[in-house]
């Protein structure tokens, strides 16, 4: 085991309650492209806001036809060590929330419980109503679209069908916001992983675990603006230090 993953193994064996905060840079071991970074998505595309989705029928289905464009990506890709080595942390009872930046809906495949899992920017894989919340599964409409540029609408209510995901613009889920607070403020260690922390309001969830006492791990492989007031900081990929660090058999 390495210098820095014996480090991390040992906040990780005194604490009794971490909280885990991921962002993109734990998926990118599973060859999902992040959205920032030079190369990133958002540098190949220009994002659409979410009023322009409400307002313009062309602008929901060019966001369609880039979901399903990019589908494959996402679907293709599998939990790596990084995941797997978290899903662990839970399954120890040593984690006890995972909050997530991610849309990918890898915590979840890797056997970390839904109920433990925080999704910040929702989820990419389903859709749902903007009217009426009611879940849509992308297979009932990608066929109607791929092949007639269908636009998919509420099969109850008739409203604006969207990917579960929060787009630029949009309002963060005040639920989901609640829940990661809850957690930033119940746990002794919090263990940031592959995040820049560079975008609020969900970067500062990390500087409210350490003004509540918790201890602050800082795990990726750029350096951040928070990693002053952190108590451990790795730069590094989030699988190995993880896998080591948790003697993850895989």
């Amino acid at each position: 085991m390495g210098e820095d993953a014996a480090a991390l193994a040992a906040l990780l064996e005194t604490a009794e309650a971490v909280t885990v905060f991921t962002g993109a840079g734990i998926s990118t071991e599973s060859g999902i492209p992040d959205f920032r970074s030079p190369g990133g998505l958002w540098t190949k595309m220009k994002p659409i806001y979410f009023e322009d989705f409400l307002r313009s029928e062309e602008v929901r289905r060019e966001a369609w036809r880039r979901k399903f464009e990019s589908e494959g990506r996402l679907w293709d890709a599998k939990p790596n060590r990084g995941h797997y080595a978290i899903a662990k942390l839970v399954a120890q009872g040593r984690a006890r929330s995972v909050i997530t930046q991610n849309v990918d809906d890898l915590h979840r495949a890797s056997g970390v419980p839904a109920e433990r899992i925080v999704e910040l920017h929702g989820n990419a894989t389903y859709a749902k109503c903007l009217s009426c919340g009611e879940r849509h599964e992308h297979e009932s409409f990608r066929a109607a679209f791929l092949e007639r540029g269908a636009i998919p609408s509420c099969r109850s209510c008739g409203g604006i069908v969207k990917t579960a995901t929060i787009s630029f613009g949009q309002a963060m889920p005040e639920a989901e916001m609640a829940r990661a607070q809850e957690a930033a403020l119940a746990c002794d260690l919090f263990l940031c992983v592959g995040t820049s922390l560079t975008v609020y309001p969900a970067a500062a969830f990390p500087a409210v675990a350490k003004r509540n006492g918790a201890r602050l791990v800082i795990l990726n492989r750029d350096p951040t603006d928070q990693d002053d007031i952190a108590d451990l900081v790795i730069h590094a990929g989030a699988g190995d230090v993880l896998a080591a660090a948790t003697r993850l058999e895989v």
